[in-house]
């Protein structure tokens, strides 16, 4: 079997679906980026102080990236059956499940936003400035949730256009209110952390507004109507549960591998947080790329073993093994060209500095596993259909190594970024588990269901 496929249409649907996805996730990192840079120009408390209040996103994105993960794979493979009257059933129950989580969290954080930013951190000026920022961006997590349903619902069925144009809506948005809001421009006062949140406040609505106008106005392939939404198909809601559940499961996980990453950095001081907030947008913004290739591969195979063409999806699986490689060595590259000029753009304490470097020269490194297995197991092992494998080899790693290895460290006295680096080692240790699930093959099964019958499984 050769390495890169002869298929021509994959290539041509991967770049058609992961060009708008990637620029979409760019945007989306923009947004977030913007807050993190100017907010940088007040400090490391400042910075710290929002890097801590967007754990709380950071949850918000993980129990939605689970919702969105089992309407792709579900609604990927009716796609390739072109059943658009049972994608919107799907669609209308993760919809309900996204609004639940998202009004959940939204409470929580508004309610009692200093006592969640005191879990990670004892230092008073970072639960103060959190505190302030966290308590109006709480408000966000409800139209995030709706709106990313709304956007995932298009993806599936190979609309991905959309979700970028909303997105460079929202950064406009998000940027221009910014910089009036945080500096105090146009005769405003200069509000600083809360005038960061205000304008994430104002692009979230207008991000839900259009999302959902959208779906339900302009789209011609789902059709969907609101009276969707009051819709439940019993078959498929045990569909949605018996393959979202490990999704949603998987996401649980890492939001809790997330919160217990804050916490273990949070007990060092208020520049080694802003070092972990530093490398951390570095990150995600090399990640942008493989994310949109991962979720382009995702709606691929979900479409390919929805339409039983198995050993075309073999084929395909060597091809984006290869890719996926090639990304992780250049995206490895990437991070470290970038490093002197990236922490430059931030006015950080020379403490900052000298750990953003250390922690940056780290995920150098495993940021090469993160695009093989996590671009890999989520684009062809969850996609194809053996979704509770990769919360299983996710709950066993977190668990079992990355958090017991990460405190031993701390306890051992270990230098700061040793203790970062045992936080992301997993990323290179589960590329040997990848490799051979993924060459094995039985992780392709179809997921739909036919007019009266139960969802079947075939490999």
């Amino acid at each position: 079997m050769a390495i890169f496929t002869r298929d021509k249409s994959f290539y041509r649907t991967l770049i058609a679906l992961a060009v708008p996805i990637s620029l979409q996730n760019l945007i989306t990192f923009a947004v977030g980026f913007a807050d993190n840079l100017m907010i940088g120009r007040l400090g490391d408390d400042a910075i710290s102080g929002v890097y801590v209040g967007n754990q709380m996103q950071a949850v918000v994105q993980m129990f939605i990236a689970g919702i969105e993960g089992a309407i792709l794979i579900l609604s990927a493979q009716y796609w390739g059956k072109k059943d658009t009257a049972s994608i919107r059933k799907v669609v209308s129950i993760g919809a309900k499940f996204a609004f639940g989580v998202g009004l959940l969290i939204t409470l929580a954080a508004v309610l009692f936003p200093s006592a969640i930013i005191g879990l990670f951190t004892k230092e008073s000026g970072v639960v103060a400035e959190g505190a302030v920022y966290l308590q109006i961006v709480g408000f966000t997590y409800l139209f995030f949730a709706i709106s990313q349903v709304m956007i995932a619902s298009m993806r599936s069925v190979e609309t991905a256009k959309i979700g970028l144009y909303i997105s460079i809506m929202a950064l406009v948005v998000n940027v221009s209110l910014n910089y009036v809001l945080i500096f105090g421009k146009l005769g405003l006062p200069a509000l600083g952390v809360k005038g960061a949140a205000i304008a994430t406040l104002i692009s979230r609505v207008m991000e839900m507004g259009v999302s959902v106008g959208y779906v339900f106005l302009a789209d011609k392939k789902l059709r969907f109507g609101f009276r969707d939404l009051l819709r439940t198909d019993s078959q498929l809601l045990r569909d949605f549960l018996r393959y979202g559940l490990p999704v949603i499961g998987g996401q649980v996980v890492w939001a809790f591998n997330n919160l217990m990453n804050t916490k273990i950095m949070g007990s060092y001081t208020a520049g080694v947080l802003a070092a972990v907030s530093i490398t951390g947008m570095l990150h995600n913004l090399i990640y942008v790329w493989m994310n949109g290739l991962s979720s382009a591969v995702g709606i691929i195979t979900g479409k390919t073993v929805g339409a039983g063409r198995y050993e075309t999806m073999k084929e395909y699986s060597k091809t984006v093994q290869m890719i996926f490689l090639l990304v992780g060595l250049l995206s490895g590259g990437l991070v470290l060209l970038f490093r002197d000029g990236f922490i430059g753009l931030y006015n950080a304490t020379a403490e900052a500095q000298a750990y953003s470097y250390q922690f940056i020269n780290v995920i150098s490194v495993t940021i090469i596993g993160t695009c093989y297995q996590a671009a890999c197991l989520f684009g062809l092992v969850k996609s194809g259909g053996d979704i509770s494998f990769v919360f299983k080899n996710d709950t066993i790693f977190v668990f079992l190594v990355v958090i017991p290895s990460a405190l031993l460290c701390q306890w051992l006295g270990a230098p700061v970024w040793v203790v970062f680096a045992a936080l992301k080692c997993d990323q290179i240790l589960k590329c040997f588990v990848a490799v051979v699930k993924i060459n094995r093959y039985n992780w392709m099964k179809n997921l739909t269901r036919d007019a009266g019958e139960t969802a079947h499984e075939k490999v």
